[in-house]
């Protein structure tokens, strides 16, 4: 078991302030110099790597659905060793679930599994003493739900607070803090721009954490929630070990350098992939897509993770010489997994502009949001996995390609076409993994990597990779 002081920050639903306060909470405590872990309970890369900025380690997205329920804790107790709070920022409301699996997938039913307090984020701009009927029934929901306080957002006044305090303390919920109507100002890059602000080390990102950790610290009490997250009890399972997880694999002699498609900032990818990359015996190097105009020395390897954002198309596809680098990578064999907007990169072009040119394939952005989690079904041997193989994965996308698939796709799964693309040692999918949730993915890319592609007989599928 090991000991995490630890809080589950949460919320009626969305809407209420969550993301701003919880990276508004760690910036505040790491400018105090507390030492602070970052995650985010389901599949949202962007709010991790505010999280991750907020509090100077990688932040991570802890997802039942992607890593499995038994899976949190020891992530947790592996993203936030030698931390001194570990905050979880909930998604939605505290007892929803996208896939009508509440008792399983909410944030309610992690924090259960985390054996951790959660403290509600209300938005009381349009509320007075109903808050308490509204937080006593958050609380009475479930028995096992360990509530342990409130804190206040958009509160119109110095009456209008104690009006609010006053009536939760008749039912016995302590209040954290209280924020006014624009203490919480919208400072943080626009979601449009994903995870880049951060993987680029933008100044505008910066300052926007900056300004929340000072509105946090300001109406907060820091102290009464860390003695709160100190009162929560050993994490209920050892910490998450990459090495652990690979079991019994064989490290290669040669460590072949994969890489991995980020910036100075960190990755598209879920830090979890580096991590096993590299207990895999990879040397990880990274490499950024929209900067970068060549590949790593000695690339044997290629990965481009989920995050990559649709948004960027313009500046990917100026790249020229990555793009020939990435095409001549992929022709001769070498391993290339691309997830999420991964994929579109690979494809001849994207909205009219000229791609890596990979896959004989055309993406066209649309105004409509594809998102869901799949259980999808390996449709081909490939890098990712063996034919046959059962995955949970997320989408999130707007563009759609055209074919959807190639002559050996890479997925199907109900309800849908087969989907993706697998061609010699490429597999492109815009379905996005969680390799701790599959670290056999780690295993075999390492695998694929160390070997040398000319000793291999491949026939090319005519109309997948152009000439």
């Amino acid at each position: 078991m090991t000991v995490v002081p630890r809080l589950v920050l949460s919320a009626p639903s969305s809407g209420h302030g969550k993301n701003a306060l919880a990276i508004g909470l760690l910036a505040a405590l790491a400018e105090r110099g507390v030492d602070v872990a970052g995650f985010k309970l389901g599949p949202d890369h962007v709010d991790a790597a505010y999280l991750g900025l907020a509090s100077g380690r990688p932040g991570r997205a802890i997802d039942p659905r992607l890593v499995g329920v038994d899976r949190l804790a020891p992530l947790v107790a592996h993203g936030a060793a030698g931390a001194g709070l570990a905050v979880v920022q909930g998604s939605m409301g505290l007892y929803d679930s996208v896939g009508g699996r509440p008792e399983q997938e909410s944030t309610a039913a992690a924090a259960a599994a985390l054996r951790s307090p959660v403290v509600l984020v209300v938005d009381v701009a349009a509320m007075g003493q109903s808050v308490a009927a509204l937080v006593h029934g958050f609380r009475s929901y479930d028995e096992q739900l360990w509530l342990g306080g409130v804190i206040l957002n958009r509160v119109a006044s110095s009456r209008h607070e104690a009006m609010l305090r006053e009536a939760l303390d008749d039912v016995g919920v302590p209040v954290y803090g209280a924020l006014r109507r624009h203490d919480l100002p919208a400072v943080l890059p626009s979601r449009r721009h994903g995870v880049a602000p951060v993987v680029d080390g933008s100044a505008d990102a910066v300052r926007a954490v900056r300004r929340l950790g000072e509105a946090v610290a300001a109406t907060v009490d820091l102290e009464r929630l860390l003695g709160l997250a100190r009162s929560a009890p050993p994490l209920p399972a050892p910490a998450w070990s990459p090495e652990e997880a690979l079991g019994a694999f064989t490290v290669p002699a040669d460590r072949p350098l994969v890489a991995l498609a980020g910036g100075p900032g960190g990755s598209f990818s879920h830090p979890e992939t580096a991590e096993l990359l590299r207990a895999a015996g990879a040397e990880v190097v990274t490499v950024d897509p929209l900067r970068d105009e060549a590949l790593p020395v000695g690339t044997r390897a290629l990965v481009v993770g989920g995050a990559l954002p649709e948004a960027y198309a313009e500046q990917l596809s100026a790249n020229r010489r990555l793009c020939i680098a990435v095409a001549e990578l992929a022709r001769t064999g070498r391993p290339v997994i691309a997830e999420g907007a991964g994929l579109l990169w690979l494809a001849r072009e994207l909205d009219g502009l000229p791609m890596c040119g990979v896959l004989d394939a055309v993406g066209v952005s649309r105004d409509g949001l594809v998102a869901g989690y799949r259980e999808a079904t390996a449709q081909t041997d490939s890098v990712v996995a063996a034919q046959g193989t059962v995955l949970v994965g997320h989408k999130a996308h707007r563009a759609v390609l055209t074919p959807r698939a190639g002559q050996r796709p890479a997925w199907s799964w109900d309800g849908g076409a087969p989907e993706g693309f697998v061609w010699r040692n490429v597999h492109a999918s815009q379905l996005t993994l969680h390799w701790a949730g599959h670290p056999a993915t780690a295993a075999r890319l390492v695998a694929a990597a160390a070997t040398d592609p000319a000793a291999e007989v491949v026939p090319a599928e005519s109309g997948e990779v152009p000439v």
